[in-house]
């Protein structure tokens, strides 16, 4: 019998690519190509263009996407979103909050201001939206960044999270028993307690809850998701859209804790994407960091004790997603 046929990786050595990196979707290059550890589909190494060499990385193959018109519109439309949602209610949200505390939410740093000064000088348009390039790595060291300690038996459980679904195929089962708005609410209902009522304070916290709100909401389906959940997501998304489920009508009330861990440790990241200050991060990092401790020591009250295994229809589904 003739041995079986290797399958040939995707993406090739030195193709010029588009690659997620945080929730963007940037212009990059493959340095080199491997198999995946799990042997199914392959890893590649990255140079994203315009930064430098100590900026490469190994990603996985969800991450990589052709360098094509679509995937170029996709790019700018990512771009857009983060935008809109600097720019919306998520962002004036915090100001309102922070600036109560006395602080304001500068924007000399701001997307808008780069875009409208690369248009200024080139009268071309945004070098960003046109080469879909990175920032100087300068300007990104400058912006304001936290570093949100994470409790260690919070950091184990993300482990044992990655590997029920990448590595056992496993799903959190949703709706989910104790979902995001539930943990909200119940640290709100802790947290006052310990602020004086009507208090800047109070509206510090409320405020910042509701931009988490907001913020799981729109990265959820971004980045947030193993590619082995997003054919569970998908089908969720469409029961959402069509209003069939009134008791479950998007993220925050159908995904838990461990979905919500993910975005705490995706936040120093998005927090180095918007315009803030250093003295308005530091105030968000205080905030989170309250309530990353509360979290962390109600763990066994929100996490699932076991995870389900889907059908064997699910997993051929999600393999050919």
């Amino acid at each position: 019998m003739a041995p079986s046929k290797q399958p040939q990786p995707p993406f090739s050595k030195d193709e010029r690519v588009l690659c997620f990196h945080g929730e963007m979707l940037y212009e990059a290059k493959i340095l080199d190509v491997q198999p995946s550890d799990n042997g199914e589909g392959f890893q590649y190494k990255i140079h994203y263009k315009g930064w430098k060499s100590s900026w490469d990385d190994w990603v996985f193959q969800d991450r990589v996407r052709k360098f094509s018109d679509e995937n170029k519109d996709l790019a700018s439309q990512l771009l857009s979103q983060f935008r809109n949602l600097q720019s919306g209610k998520t962002t004036k949200g915090l100001k309102k909050a922070l600036r109560a505390n006395g602080s304001d939410l500068g924007s000399a740093r701001g997307s808008e201001e780069r875009t409208a000064a690369a248009t200024t000088q080139s009268g071309r348009g945004p070098r960003r939206a046109r080469d879909f390039d990175l920032e100087h790595e300068d300007a990104f060291h400058s912006r304001p960044s936290i570093k949100l300690p994470m409790p260690d038996h919070l950091k184990a459980m993300l482990v044992d999270d990655w590997e029920n679904v990448t590595k056992n195929q496993q799903l959190v089962p949703l709706p989910h028993p104790h979902p995001v708005d539930q943990i909200f609410d119940d640290y709100l209902n802790y947290e006052r307690h310990n602020r004086i009522p009507g208090s800047a304070s109070v509206e510090v916290l409320e405020e910042i809850i509701a931009g988490l709100r907001e913020y799981f909401d729109k990265c959820l389906g971004r980045i947030l998701l193993y590619r082995f959940e997003r054919a569970q997501f998908h089908e969720l998304h469409q029961q959402w859209n069509s209003g069939t489920n009134s008791e479950h009508k998007g993220p925050c009330d159908t995904y838990g804790a461990e979905h919500l861990s993910r975005l705490l440790v995706s936040l120093p990241e998005l927090v180095a994407q918007t315009n803030m200050d250093q003295q308005s991060v530091n105030r968000l990092r205080e905030e989170l960091m309250k309530f990353t401790r509360w979290f962390g020591n109600n763990t066994v009250k929100y996490f699932v004790n076991e995870y389900e295994t889907p059908s064997q229809e699910y997993v051929d589904q999600a393999r050919n997603a």
